[in-house]
């Protein structure tokens, strides 16, 4: 994909999830390129990245962690994640002025992957441990976790028409939660959660919240809001975030009986290149031919996927569990989380 075209269709993307600011400002910086301004200049030597790594994203997430780190004042006035109020022209010319006199600082970010570590995507991992068809103890596993703050999944409250679910003191609080029944109230407990990412973040160091917050859209209080009540839940509920990648994690799991053990996994799909996504599913079919009843297996995932190869993509969540050798879509979602529809 054109690198014009991948900016340009990332800002859609994000006014369909509720970010004016990001949406008008993809578009500024297309518009930028096209003309060869300091976005170009930023931008140079980016131009075959593939579309799914989310470049524009990049590029203003790196912005974010400037004007988070005060060294970006004139910007700062008109980000509402430091008390700013945006105004779309005013706030992108002092964009185009920082890309302008600071090109450098702003790359330093733009080979990291975008690290949100959306809690609100916890409503998904909810619906496939309540949908679990045992009552075993949970051992979590996450692949892509970055910070494993939704290995803390049990920790937020879930607030639904019907009623709430989870610790009525969360700081965490999805609501809407989800649409529809659910097959049970209470999940299983959570006895063991373990993550792995290939640039894992410190939830627990300034730096790490740095990192994660930055990804946060700033005009996005809510969502900003849930990342920090995340970050007082990770200082008091022990978990470990491997440096490995997905695969390695996948195949040195064990299945332990007398507890499910849940490989989890959100929009983090289209960061491995084909040969590891190849080797993950591998690493998954053959812990399903080895679970048994009492040492069951379980795959929940939210991804943008199809539900037939004719269909068009959506934010799906599925389930798959052994060795029943289920396989079926609980409901939809959409990137954040934040509300799932469930079928």
């Amino acid at each position: 994909m054109d690198v014009v075209e991948a900016v340009r269709r990332q800002g859609p993307a994000c006014a369909a999830l509720g970010s004016p600011m990001y949406a008008g400002l993809c578009e500024r910086l297309a518009d930028d390129l096209v003309a060869g301004g300091p976005t170009a200049t930023v931008l140079a030597g980016h131009e075959d990245d593939p579309g799914p790594s989310a470049l524009a994203l990049r590029l203003l997430g790196s912005v974010h962690r400037l004007v988070l780190e005060r060294r970006a004042g004139a910007l700062a006035a008109y980000y509402p994640s430091v008390g700013g109020t945006w105004e779309p022209e005013a706030g992108w010319g002092a964009l185009r002025d920082l890309l302008a006199a600071e090109p450098e600082a702003v790359r330093e970010w733009l080979d990291r992957p975008p690290q949100t570590n959306e809690v609100g995507r916890a409503t998904a991992l909810m619906a496939g441990l309540l949908a679990l068809p045992w009552a075993h103890p949970v051992r979590l596993v996450e692949i892509g976790s970055s910070g494993g703050l939704n290995l803390l999944a049990d920790r937020f409250r879930y607030v639904t028409p019907a009623g709430a679910l989870g610790p009525a003191d969360s700081p965490v609080v999805l609501d809407p939660a989800w649409t529809g029944l659910l097959p049970r109230r209470e999940p299983p407990p959570i006895v063991e959660r373990l993550g792995s990412d290939v640039m894992p973040v410190d939830v627990r160091t300034t730096e790490g919240r740095l990192v994660l917050t930055a990804y946060v859209w700033p005009d996005q209080a809510h969502r900003l809001e849930r990342l920090r009540g995340a970050f007082a839940l990770a200082d008091r509920t022990p978990y470990e975030v491997r440096r490995e990648s997905a695969h390695d994690l996948v195949s040195r799991l064990v299945l332990a009986e007398g507890t499910t053990t849940v490989l989890w996994h959100s929009v983090m799909w289209q960061y491995l290149e084909r040969d590891e996504q190849d080797a993950v599913r591998s690493g998954i079919d053959a812990l399903g031919a080895q679970a048994t009843a009492a040492a069951p297996f379980a795959h929940v995932y939210l991804e943008p996927s199809r539900r037939t190869p004719d269909s068009e993509h959506e934010f799906l969540v599925w389930l798959e569990t052994w060795p029943t050798g289920e396989r079926r879509v609980l409901g939809t979602s959409v990137g954040h989380g934040v509300p799932t529809r469930l079928e």
